[in-house]
């Protein structure tokens, strides 16, 4: 059931103070949720890279399996969304990850007998893993003051890089767990990633309470349950789609968070993916591509609370505006000198901290932006977008580099990036993203 505890607004000030003690709680669980449930989802990009090509033995469905996860995440991101909006975080959130751990268990039994259908389907599920940690996010700002929306979300952004530094080294607790079981080194991999994310499912639904968003609609006058009435007058999801599309269309905030959030996915995941592949084909050993994934992943999350203080001090354009400065300065090393090992190392922690920038900054605005009515089904759809754009660009990138070269397929991307320099630019957004979180 939907905790539907009230906030008694007859006493004086006790609404922003149950909201404050609330939002603290709440951060605590997130916080919580977050580190155990990442570990799962970071196994995803590494072992099941390496698990996917074992399986299917051919590189053409090796390439399928490894966009698996990104396209489930892609595809799971506006259900689940559009379920917060009717049950609330508490239900979404822990419905994702579930789903995530049984899409675990399936690749347990991928990996054990080389299964190829568990293996396509177990990645997809794992995928709704990856969903809800983007969303936590989002749940993060519920009950946030204006002013500390990005430092929120930025926090549950920060916790998730241990869980993403942890997943990828499985395999040394994995050898330890085959041996005592007699599974295989990947499948008690993905057997300790489904029992992370079952956990991550029960903390938030048991200690989620009461429920952010619910709790948000109560006090905004919005009908708790979601956007609408029980029953049969909540909004179907062509209703809800209808509405998302209206308010990116008719919202210009919304929507410049939302190019914003696009492009960097799409730009960090195509030049990400092909680092490796060209960093090889330069000469340079395994070792060299863990450390640089790494180092690029510490960019992407290490520096989001400073990100996040920083969006809600100086404002989401500005922040925006440095972030396309750091990726500028990343892809030019990228068409300057693509053989440099160490530069390349360079250009690729920049980009994780440009795409931090962007994103932590595209988020909090978007959160701010979007209406209280279509709020948690946008935040879903936006996601799905962004994994699907991210998806997509993988797919691309690769041809690309094939066909042409590591500093043409940086040079593309600097024109990615021309729209939305182009709007943060434009005097058309006024002021509003130059002062404060909600401008």
């Amino acid at each position: 059931m939907t905790d539907t505890r009230l906030i008694d607004p007859s006493a004086p000030g006790s609404r922003s103070e149950e909201r404050a003690a609330h939002q603290k709680r709440t951060l605590v669980v997130l916080v919580i949720m977050q580190v155990i449930g990442a570990v799962g989802v970071g196994v995803a990009p590494s072992i099941g890279v390496l698990l996917a090509g074992e399986v299917t033995s051919n590189e053409g469905l090796a390439g399928l399996a490894r966009t698996a996860s990104t396209l489930g995440a892609a595809v799971l991101g506006l259900p689940l969304g559009t379920l917060a909006a009717r049950r609330g975080r508490r239900v979404a959130l822990a419905t994702g990850w579930w789903s995530a751990a049984a899409g675990g268990a399936l690749l347990v039994a991928a990996a054990q007998w080389n299964l190829l259908v568990p293996l396509f389907v177990g990645l997809l599920l794992i995928g709704a893993g990856s969903a809800v940690s983007l969303q936590s996010r989002f749940a993060a700002t519920d009950l946030a003051a204006p002013e500390q929306k990005a430092r929120s979300l930025s926090l549950v952004v920060w916790v998730g890089t241990l869980g993403m530094v942890l997943g990828p080294n499985l395999g040394a607790p994995g050898a330890v767990i085959g041996d005592a079981t007699g599974l295989t080194v990947y499948a008690a991999a993905f057997l300790i990633a489904a029992v992370c994310m079952a956990v991550a499912g029960a903390v938030v639904f048991f200690l989620l309470r009461p429920d952010p968003l619910v709790l948000l609609q109560q006090q905004e006058g919005i009908t708790a349950g979601g956007e609408g009435a029980s029953g049969e007058d909540r909004p179907r999801l062509r209703e809800r789609l209808s509405l998302i599309l209206a308010e990116v269309r008719t919202n210009l905030r919304a929507r410049y968070a939302v190019v914003a959030i696009l492009t960097a996915q799409a730009v960090m995941v195509a030049v990400m993916t092909m680092t490796p592949v060209h960093i090889v084909n330069e000469g340079d050993s395994v070792t060299i591509v863990g450390i640089t994934i790494s180092l690029h992943i510490a960019g992407m999350y290490a520096f989001a609370p400073l990100v996040g203080y920083l969006a809600d001090r100086f404002g989401h354009r500005l922040t925006i505006a440095a972030g396309l400065g750091i990726f500028l300065a990343s892809l030019v090393i990228g068409i300057v000198v693509p053989d440099r090992t160490g530069w390349l190392i360079a250009s690729l922690i920049l980009l994780g901290v440009g795409w931090s920038f962007v994103n932590v900054a595209g988020s909090a605005l978007f959160s701010a932006a979007v209406s209280d009515e279509a709020r948690a089904s946008a935040q879903g759809a936006v996601d799905a977008a962004a994994n699907l754009f991210g998806a997509t660009a993988a797919l691309l990138a690769g041809p690309l580099l094939v066909l042409t070269s590591f500093s043409l397929l940086s040079l593309l991307s600097v024109v990615v990036l021309a729209p939305l320099a182009v709007l943060t630019a434009s005097s058309r957004l006024g002021g509003w993203a130059d002062a404060g979180a909600d401008g």
